[in-house]
């Protein structure tokens, strides 16, 4: 079972989002509308993934994406960003902030489950390959 935390403000894409995470089976989502929402959930618990919204009010995306890899127990988590902002220099940006990858709005649907999956796959695998580095 893969647990993603969905951070987004708009209610019609956390709907869009959740039923189509739901096709598949392996993964279990947690939905947060705002940023302090997020820091709350994180407090006990460790996503494999992030599955951020980028422009937000308050705290962006990147803001949101910055204070939880503050915290320890997050530094290794996983992050993709879904936006409208998708600029080659844009997308750059949000990578150099840490992002494993951004998921441009608007997204499909059908497709969107296995992507997130592929994604917090390979933040297992890199996790697993860091540990076998550090022994």
């Amino acid at each position: 079972m893969i647990k993603i935390l969905h951070v987004e403000d708009d209610q019609d894409i956390r709907e869009i989002t959740q039923l189509s995470l739901a096709l598949s089976p392996d993964i279990e989502l947690i939905q947060c509308v705002t940023s302090e929402e997020a820091l709350e959930a994180t407090a006990n618990l460790v996503p494999d993934l992030f599955l951020l919204d980028v422009m937000m009010p308050g705290m962006s995306g990147p803001e949101l994406l910055a204070e939880l890899r503050s915290r320890p127990h997050l530094r290794q988590v996983p992050a993709v960003f879904m936006t409208a902002r998708v600029q080659r220099n844009e997308i750059q940006a949000f990578l150099e902030q840490g992002a494993m990858d951004v998921i441009a709005k608007p997204f499909d649907p059908v497709t969107l489950a296995e992507r997130v999956m592929a994604m917090a796959e390979k933040g297992r695998s890199l996790k697993e390959q860091g540990k076998k580095s550090a022994s």
